[in-house]
């Protein structure tokens, strides 16, 4: 059911930025500027309207003494274009007019100017002379000209960033004060800290390897995971240096145009020798030097010459001294050979996901900015996070904080950070309303996977919870937390995962008598897992041989012919062997569930009437029958009473009769 719209939360309208408003302002002066200049211009011209008169009725009106005012200007130097006569009489000039104002062109003799000047009601301003008269018709056009030839510079340089600077390179520097990372604000990556500490040492003394006749490397590829810090190393490497340090994206390069790209590499190379010593990071480098001639189309031609520039800028007739890149991709396999030799980048650096302790210091460097309760231990967080690289734990440590907020608390709690830590893992709970059957047949298939598992865990995956909560895609979660990282499978603890996964499908067709759609994700990852035995681990009769297929796609810089190297025969006894590891797992887990057919009654009880229970309280089940330890049910964030205000406590459930038949009650849908 979707959410009401809360009218509060609308985003309110965003202000012109100062740009627009100053460029929209220009223009509205230009136009007032240009409409006053036109009216200066043809106020000096004789319009010929009904206040237009001879200049002999002028000098009638001064005679009788109807002139209140007057101007006589001379047109032309020396007054060789006549004289233009403006005033105002007592009464209208004309017979008939509206306006006392008249106007008079044309020549004036010598004695008619004698008489206007007697009615002392006229002022001859001084003649005009040719400099002037250039000026006045010259100056408005050279103004307009001016402006409006500098707002259109101004519009090319903000709005063309494009025109005029599309081949200037996209790289920003980064500034030392506010963007500076230390070596103290990356964790988890020791290995990778003390590779790049050479060039540290490098750029702080150069002479220092020189002396030896050393020479450092000008390229430092990181690969790894995504999330896993590489970017914040780089960062780290420039501020320990405390040298320039330029970044830009590997898509920064490539443009529609062909030549784009090179001329942006040689403007960041060259903006580089300026600031020398420093560092140029290109993130993502995979999307400009991708392998060339490869791929559908036999590849692209702006991308490839962008890699040529960069080769030949890295390593080429033009060698660059005190400009060290790094690069970071997380994939190696697509990258051009001449890429990776000695002289480009001399130097790979592998950012795996962190180990225990590092996801510990990892989480403590996260930790500094977000208040945690004295109960908060990060070392049992490292260890529930296996698999999780920086970015996760710091979503993690993010979102309980968030959680905490929304429960109405002022610091984080060991139980915000669990649940953040299972959203986080395995989904967000979704309160979707199921009915009676639809939750038994939920409680049923994860009780199958707790009970198979809690039975064959050698102690290495342990059931942390079983909950029938839908979480992201499912309806239900079995989750197993391992108690430390997995480097290498065994072939028996797969054997296990693969019956384990078979646990929930053959519940339900032993207490049910169906089977549902629910085990598609299960089948899926029990064949995934048997495949990758028999093709790939050599664990089966076929023998150490890996029958592993390309699935490389030819987009990605690979070639587009496949060759089969598996015969046909030698696939149907690969299909053969999958399936024998399949089923006889299937009927390992079929035993286990219908020897122990009363535990898992029980465990779907508990599952029923409490809707999540502990990996604890199944291994309580098993071994003594029943729970023994009390159920904490944490309640949703928003449980205020609407009418009181008031929070509801987190409820401990007793377990009183969980360990009963199937008659125990069902709850009320969430």
């Amino acid at each position: 059911m979707p959410e009401p719209e809360n009218k509060s939360s609308r985003r309110p309208l965003k202000k012109l930025p100062p740009e627009n408003f100053f460029s929209k302002a220009w223009l509205v002066w230009l136009a007032i500027i240009a409409a006053v200049i036109a009216l200066l211009v043809l106020g000096n011209r004789d319009l010929g309207g009904p206040d237009s008169i001879r200049i002999q009725r002028v000098v009638e009106l001064a005679e009788q003494g109807k002139i209140l005012k007057g101007e006589i200007r001379r047109e032309g130097a020396g007054g060789r274009d006549g004289v233009t006569i403006t005033g105002e009489a007592t009464e209208p000039p004309v017979p008939g007019g509206k306006s006392n104002k008249f106007t008079s062109s044309g020549w004036l003799t010598d004695a008619n100017l004698e008489r206007l000047q007697k009615s002392q009601k006229f002022d001859e301003p001084a003649a005009q002379t040719l400099v002037s008269a250039i000026l006045q018709q010259v100056v408005p056009f050279v103004i307009i000209i001016g402006l409006l030839y500098f707002l259109f510079v101004r519009q090319l340089r903000q709005a063309g960033r494009g025109a005029l600077n599309f081949g200037k390179s996209r790289a920003k520097l980064l500034t030392r004060d506010r963007d500076r990372v230390m070596f103290a604000d990356v964790a988890g990556c020791d290995e990778a800290k003390e590779e790049v500490s050479e060039v540290v040492e490098f750029l702080k003394d150069p002479k220092k390897f020189q002396k030896m006749g050393g020479r450092i490397p000008k390229g430092i590829l990181m690969v790894g995971p995504p999330g896993t810090g590489k970017t914040l190393l780089a960062k780290a490497v420039a501020g320990e240096a405390d040298v320039p340090f330029f970044s830009i994206s590997g898509s920064d390069f490539v443009e529609m145009f062909v030549g784009v790209g090179a001329s942006r590499v040689r403007d960041m190379f060259e903006q580089g020798r300026k600031n020398a010593p420093c560092l140029i990071f290109i993130d993502e480098i995979d999307a400009v030097g991708r392998q060339r001639g490869a791929g559908v189309g036999g590849g692209n031609d702006e991308r490839e010459q962008t890699l040529n520039s960069l080769l030949v800028e890295m390593d080429g007739f033009d060698t660059t001294e005190g400009v060290i890149i790094i690069a970071a991709t997380n994939r190696p396999d697509v990258l051009d050979s001449a890429l990776l030799r000695p002289g480009r980048f001399d130097r790979q650096i592998y950012v795996d996901l962190p180990d225990l302790i590092g996801r510990e210091q990892v989480l403590r460097v996260h930790a500094r900015k977000i208040s945690l309760a004295d109960s908060v231990d990060l070392s049992i967080i490292a260890r529930g996070t296996p698999g999780l690289s920086g970015a996760d734990l710091a979503n993690l440590l993010n979102e309980s904080a968030l959680l905490a907020a929304r429960r109405g608390k002022k610091k984080v709690e060991m139980i915000d950070v669990e649940d953040a830590r299972e959203k986080v893992q395995f989904g967000r709970e979704r309160r979707r309303v199921m009915d009676d059957e639809e939750k038994k047949l939920t409680a049923y298939h994860e009780a199958g996977h707790a009970l198979v598992q809690a039975v064959l865990d050698d102690g290495h995956m342990p059931v942390h919870k079983v909950t029938i909560i839908p979480r992201g895609r499912s309806l239900g979660s079995t989750m197993f937390i391992p108690k430390k990282d997995i480097l290498t499978h065994a072939m028996k603890r797969m054997l296990n995962q693969i019956a384990m996964g078979l646990g929930g499908r053959i519940a339900e067709e032993t207490v049910l008598g169906d089977i549902s759609s629910g085990a598609a994700g299960d089948i899926k990852q029990v064949t995934k897992i048997a495949r990758h035995m028999v093709c790939d681990w050599g664990m089966s009769p076929l023998g150490p041989i890996a029958f592993g297929d390309n699935h490389d796609t030819v987009f990605l810089g690979r070639d587009i012919t496949r060759t089969e190297s598996v015969s046909e025969e030698t696939a149907r006894k690969i299909d053969a062997e999958i399936h024998r590891i399949i089923a006889e797992q299937y009927e390992r887990a079929k035993a286990i569930i219908i020897e122990k057919r009363d535990v898992l009654e029980k465990i779907a009880n508990a599952l029923l009437q409490y809707e999540t229970i502990e990996g604890k309280h199944v291994l309580e089940i098993l071994q003594f029958g029943e729970i023994r330890t009390p159920i904490i049910v944490a309640l949703p964030p928003k449980t205020e009473d609407k009418i009181t205000g008031k929070k509801s406590p987190e409820k401990i459930l007793a377990p009183d009769s969980i360990a009963g038949g199937a008659g125990a009650p069902s709850p009320t849908p969430a």
